[in-house]
Formats: structure tokens, C-alpha cells, sequence
């Protein structure tokens, strides 16, 4: 059932505020709480019937997000909506145009799951409906207030009185709350309007997320059509697919949705059928509402906003992240080029497969890229501990389902525990179910095993490993202009945070899983022949601050690599390299000195690219060891000697779990990725490849 309800006060005239203003006398969050009272909702499910009532919220996760905030692999709805949904919408929306514009809130957003939630504004792009953002309505609703602008189809409002509403908004919110961000979506049209009201307002915190902008229009083969449409019978419709595909995607590939992957030929022929005659039968009624003359209204409208914006672009000092499709994008190929260059903060994130439509393709999950550019934030600025989402059951079929799929099948990884009577098992029944856990342990080369450790834990217990990771993945020079989630989003988007010393007190300090790799660069990178060495520094450098919170300690033991890779070239060979030995250098200078006052080759954390070699595929294997309590060490904290101690224990434990693997993989009938494949073409590809008797 469609559901909205229209605000009826407040809009009488463009320049008014859209929702209840402070009344004289009245304090400041009194007056904010009626505005919330009279700003609008929508509802999209299905398009049987409007009910003007409001929706009562859910108490019970009120509560659960005031306790707990968001939960790790929580539901957040992405693939329940399809842009059916969206065309269902439009159909339904009153064909009286319904008055002014005006700001309503989407009843499938929600109350927000974290705390103090920032604020996002979204301003549609051409059709104004404003529900372009359907598909993410849950997912965003969980992490921001959703506030999103309708431009009736009959309304004839100019773009600077779209701004003067969109501004005047934007200055009452941070008049609300001055410390909380504004984030602000702008597709095509309202990219424009984004910009211009960041440009206006340079002291107010903005965030802009910028959707193939339409600031490129004067370059574009449309603006030379202006002339001949004006021409065109004003009451005409838009009824073809290939005119509609600019405001909602096409019609074939939407119609595709409807196939499932296991669905037998016959049944995907007939769904594709069904779904094919329902979006046509959609996309005609929405002629109706999109005619010609409403269509070379909104191109008007979009020249004028291009204009001004682009005469502006040098006064925005707000966070940019600009995402531009690669398919049916009529903004030429160089337009991102020229906003990276012009916008003084600017990211840049380029999907070559995706349409125009961007907010409309299944696959693209918004939030998604928010969290792994790390500019979702509820302050001033990022805490990268605590603005951290953890993610959504979508996000982790997507990584592990999917992208890491067959890489994780190929290492096929084993994960060992220890009970506290010493047993060995075949799970992580060993490890704490509640933190704050330090794993610590030997990294692997090229951090081939971090992927296979962080989804094992979500999977099994369902909790975050919040890695301390190099500051080369956060510093952003190592990302291109046009990629699309690279390797360092995906790093960020599963809890990694630069490492450092206020990093880890604030991860303690709430509880988390840490992961801790004392050797670092150094052992991630090592040089031939130093397969399996520990290079720890000499001071006990996570000791203290472990047993300050009462850490419980947990050393690992990981093997594998020398069954996948081998190291050709090393550092020692590229220094002996005049162009490598240059290329290091620079690059390292460009990044935060880690360990500047460790001495030795402990020290030297050099990030370079050693030349590997792979070899017959094995298998990695890890071991958690007994978990060490550090709740009754406070003694640790002034005896240095002690501390000492219980840091060459947890070094001498971690070699000794490395030794077990490396004699217990010979014991393993499926080391071998010929005899996995055996094993899983006999019982399923699903089952789990039986290994050595611990």
C-alpha cells in the first residue's frame, strides 16, 4: 500500500520555510519537534491505496537502537525494492500537482538506528518526484534522517526559487543543531542544486554526494534539441522507453530483475515476460504525468541551474563525492575530470557498467559506498572508531558472496581455537564471545589472510575485527580517478582503522575485537627467506594499554602462504634498482612515518610491491591460542620487566602455533586444491572440505 501524507502548512508561498518554523517565544527544540510533527511522509510498497494517517512508529526499535546502535550483518533492505516500486509511486502521486514544492520524509526510512544520526537532504534530479531514492530508503533511514524534496509536475517554480527553499532549509537545520553535519544527495538537476547552495553557505557543514550532475547540460547534444522541442504539441506524451531510460533506467534491463539465477528456462522465460509487460504497462501511464511540455520545462530549468552552478564551483568548500556512470551518460567522458580538478575536496568514484539512473540499478548499493570513501560521519569530523558502521547482511553476501568468492574457495582457510582445558577444535568456539579482544599474531605475506579472518568471524560469531591497518589504505593517493570500490574502501568498509595509539584506546575503551599484527609491513613484506619470521620490535608496545582495559589477549598462529606465493624480487633487489629504488622513496615520503623510533629492521616499514611467483595452490590454516586474562595484571602497568615477560610469551606463543600448522598441514588429505575440488564436486560446492584431526 502507498502511504504518504502531504504537509498543508508553510507552503503557500516558494520562499517559506517547508516545514514549521521557531515561533516567537518558543524554544528552539519545542518548534523542531512540530516541524518533525508536520513534515511529510511517503510510503512505497505497492499502489492500491493512499492513507492519509500517520504511521505509528515501532517502539521496540527505538529502543533496541537507543541500547545497542546498529547491529553487525543487520537487514537493511537493499533488493526488496525494485524500481517497479518507484514507477508504482509516480503513478499514484496526486495529477493535480499538488501544490508548491515541498520536503517529506519516507515512512520505509524509519526511525534511525545509531545515535545522533546526521541529517540528509535529497534533491531528485529531472522527474522531481523526489522517490529516487526508493531502493535505499531502509539502508540510509538506519544512519541519517531522511528528508527528500517534491517538485509537483505541474509546478513552474524557477531554479532560484528551488534554491531560495533548498538554502533556507539547509540554514534552519544547522540553526538546529550546528555541530551535526548536513549531508545533501543531488541527482542530475539537484547536483546542481547541491552546489549552488554549498557555494552560498561555505561555513555550514555540508556534505555533497553528487550523482552524475547535470552541470555539463551546455556540452550536451540535448541542449541543441531545446529549439526543436519547443515545436513539439505541448500535451504530447513520453511514452517511448528509449526517452524514458534519462529519468528511470531501461525497461529490458529492469525487466531482467525478475530472473532469478536457479530459475529453469521455461520459468525464466515467462518472468521475464510478466516483468517486461508490467514495466510497460508502468512506463505508459507514466506519460501522464511526464509530457513534453513538463519535459522541455525540467531541460530549461536544468540549463539555467548548469549555469550557475558552474559560475560558482570555485567558492564550495564542502566534502565532495562525485559518482559518474559509465553507460548512457550524457555529460561528456572529461566532466568528472573537470569537477575533481575544480572542487577543492573532492572523491571521486566512476561504475563503468551502470547507468545513468545510478539510484535505480540493483546492484548499486548507496551506503554502501558512503561507508567505504569513509565520509559518513555525526560530527565535526570522522571518528574513524566511532562513526564506524559495521556491515549489513547485503554488504557481507556482496563481498563474501560474491567478489571474494572464489578467492576464499581457493585458500579453502581452516580456523582452529583453543579451550581453556587446552583442546584444539575445529571452530572458534575458543575465542571470547564478548570483548575487548586483542588478537595478535603473524601476518602473512601480502596480507593474503585478513579477508579469510575477518569474514570467518562475521560468519561464525557475527562480530567486527577492527583491524589496525597502515595509514598507506586511508591516506587516499593510492586510489585512481575512475575506480569504482577499490580494495582500500573495502578495507575501510570492514572496521579497519589506521594504526596508532589513540586508535587503540578508543577501540578498547568500547569494546571490540582488535586485530594487531606487531610485525606490520615489515613481516607483510618480508624478504626472501623469511618465510614464517617474526619481526616484533623490542618494546612491548600493546602490553600496557591491553591490560589497562583488562584486554584479554589472544595470540594466533596463521600458515598458508608458501603454498600460494613465492618472493622473486625483493626490497633488497628493487633498492639495488635506480627507478624502483626512487619510486619507494617518493612513496614513502608522501606517508605517516610509522615506528620512526624503532631502529633495525624492525623498523623499517617500507611500503613497496615485492615481484612474486605463484605456486600449486594449498591451503592457509589459522590457530587462536588460550585466551590470556590481563583483567588481574594491573601490576604490569608499572613493572616493566613483567610486561616484558608477558610480551615475549605472547611472541613465543604465536611461534609455536606457526610450528604445530606448518607439522599438522602435512597431515591434511586436502591441502591440495585438486583433491577440494574432488571432495566438493562429489558432496557440493557448499560443503566444508574436511581437514587434518587437531
Amino acid at each position: 500500500m502507498l502511504k504518504f501524507k502531504l504537509a498543508s502548512r508553510h507552503v503557500h508561498c516558494h520562499s517559506a520555510p517547508l516545514w514549521c518554523a521557531p515561533c516567537p517565544g518558543t524554544p528552539c527544540r519545542i518548534a523542531a519537534r512540530r516541524a518533525r510533527r508536520a513534515r511529510s511522509s511517503f510510503r512505497a510498497s505497492s499502489a492500491e491505496a493512499v492513507n492519509w494517517e500517520k504511521k505509528p512508529e515501532s517502539s521496540k526499535r527505538q529502543r533496541k537502537g537507543e541500547e545497542t546502535g546498529l547491529e553487525v550483518l543487520s537487514d537493511d533492505g537493499f533488493g526488496s525494492v525494485t524500481v517497479k516500486d518507484y514507477l508504482e509511486a509516480v503513478r499514484n502521486l496526486p495529477k493535480d500537482g499538488g501544490g508548491p514544492p515541498r520536503w517529506f520524509c519516507p515512512v520505509d526510512c524509519g526511525r534511525p538506528a545509531v545515535h545522533n544520526a546526521p541529517l540528509l537532504l535529497f534533491l531528485p534530479g529531472t522527474d522531481g518526484v523526489g522517490m529516487e531514492l526508493i531502493l535505499h530508503h531502509k539502508s540510509l533511514g538506519m544512519v541519517f534522517e531522511v528528508h527528500c524534496l517534491h517538485i509537483p509536475v505541474s509546478d513552474r517554480t524557477p531554479f532560484g526559487g528551488l534554491l531560495q527553499i533548498v538554502e533556507e532549509s539547509v540554514k534552519y537545520e544547522h540553526a538546529l543543531s550546528p555541530k551535526r553535519p548536513i549531508f545533501v544527495i543531488g541527482d542530475s538537476l539537484g547536483g546542481c542544486l547541491a552546489i549552488s547552495v554549498a557555494a552560498r553557505n561555505p561555513k555550514i557543514d555540508l556534505v555533497l554526494i553528487l550523482i552524475n550532475p547535470g552541470t555539463s547540460f551546455a556540452k550536451t547534444p540535448v541542449q541543441a534539441m531545446l529549439p526543436l522541442l519547443d515545436l513539439v504539441p505541448s500535451n504530447l506524451s513520453v511514452t517511448q522507453p528509449h526517452s524514458l531510460r534519462y529519468f528511470i533506467g531501461e525497461t529490458l534491463k529492469m525487466a531482467m530483475l525478475s530472473i532469478q539465477n536457479d530459475s529453469s528456462l521455461q520459468e525464466a522465460q515467462q518472468k521475464f515476460s510478466d516483468g517486461l509487460s508490467s514495466m510497460l504497462s508502468l512506463t505508459t501511464e507514466i506519460g501522464d504525468i511526464i509530457r513534453i511540455d513538463t519535459v522541455v520545462w525540467k531541460l530549461k530549468l536544468l540549463k539555467s541551474a548548469a549555469a550557475y552552478a558552474n559560475s560558482r564551483l570555485h567558492a564550495v568548500q564542502a566534502e565532495v563525492l562525485l559518482f559518474v556512470s559509465g553507460i548512457q551518460n550524457p555529460a561528456p567522458s572529461g566532466e568528472a575530470d573537470r569537477l575533481f580538478k575544480v572542487l577543492k575536496n573532492c572523491k571521486v568514484r566512476y561504475f563503468r557498467n551502470q547507468g545513468h539512473s545510478l539510484l535505480m540499478e540493483y546492484d548499486f548499493n548507496l551506503l554502501t559506498v558512503i561507508k567505504g570513501v569513509n565520509v559518513y560521519r555525526r560530527g565535526q569530523k570522522r571518528d574513524v572508531v566511532l562513526d564506524y558502521l559495521p556491515p549489513t547482511s547485503s554488504e557481507f553476501k556482496k563481498t563474501f558472496g560474491d567478489d571474494f568468492k572464489q578467492f576464499h574457495q581457493l585458500l579453502s582457510p581452516v580456523m582452529l581455537s583453543t579451550l581453556q582445558n587446552g583442546k584444539i577444535v575445529r571452530s572458534l568456539a575458543g575465542v571470547p564471545d564478548k570483548g575487548p579482544v586483542l588478537f595478535v599474531g603473524y601476518h602473512q605475506l601480502m596480507a593474503m589472510e585478513v579477508s579469510s579472518l575477518v569474514e570467518g568471524f562475521l560468519r561464525e560469531k557475527k562480530a567486527v575485527v577492527r583491524t589496525l591497518a597502515h595509514e598507506a589504505f586511508f591516506v587516499g593517493n593510492l586510489g585512481t580517478l575512475r575506480e569504482e570500490l577499490s580494495l582500500f574502501d573495502v578495507v575501510s568498509m570492514y572496521g579497519a582503522v589506521p594504526v596508532n595509539p589513540i586508535n587503540t584506546y578508543k577501540l578498547f575503551k568500547i569494546n571490540e575485537f582488535v586485530l594487531l599484527y606487531p610485525g606490520g609491513v615489515r613481516e607483510a613484506l618480508h624478504r626472501k627467506g623469511e618465510v614464517y619470521q617474526c619481526f616484533w620490535p623490542d618494546k612491548p608496545e600493546f602490553v600496557r594499554m591491553a591490560t589497562r582495559f583488562g584486554v584479554t589477549i589472544v595470540p594466533f598462529g596463521c600458515v598458508g602462504e608458501d603454498d600460494f606465493l613465492e618472493v622473486v624480487v625483493d626490497y633488497n633487489d628493487q633498492k639495488n634498482i635506480p627507478y624502483l629504488r626512487d619510486w619507494i622513496k617518493s612513496f614513502n615520503e608522501d606517508l605517516p612515518t610509522i615506528r620512526e623510533t624503532v631502529v633495525g629492521e624492525d623498523g623499517n616499514q617500507a611500503v613497496h610491491l615485492p615481484a612474486v611467483l605463484p605456486r600449486a595452490p594449498g591451503r592457509l590454516y589459522f590457530l587462536f591460542g588460550k585466551p590470556i586474562e590481563t583483567k588481574w595484571m594491573d601490576n604490569l602497568l608499572s613493572d616493566s620487566k613483567q610486561a616484558n615477560d608477558l610480551y615475549l610469551h605472547t611472541k613465543s606463543e604465536v611461534e609455536k602455533m606457526i610450528s604445530y600448522l606448518k607439522r599438522k598441514r602435512e597431515e591434511d588429505p586436502y591441502r591440495s586444491i585438486v583433491s577440494r575440488t574432488l571432495y566438493q564436486a562429489t558432496w557440493g560446492a557448499s560443503a566444508q572440505v574436511p581437514t587434518f584431526e587437531p
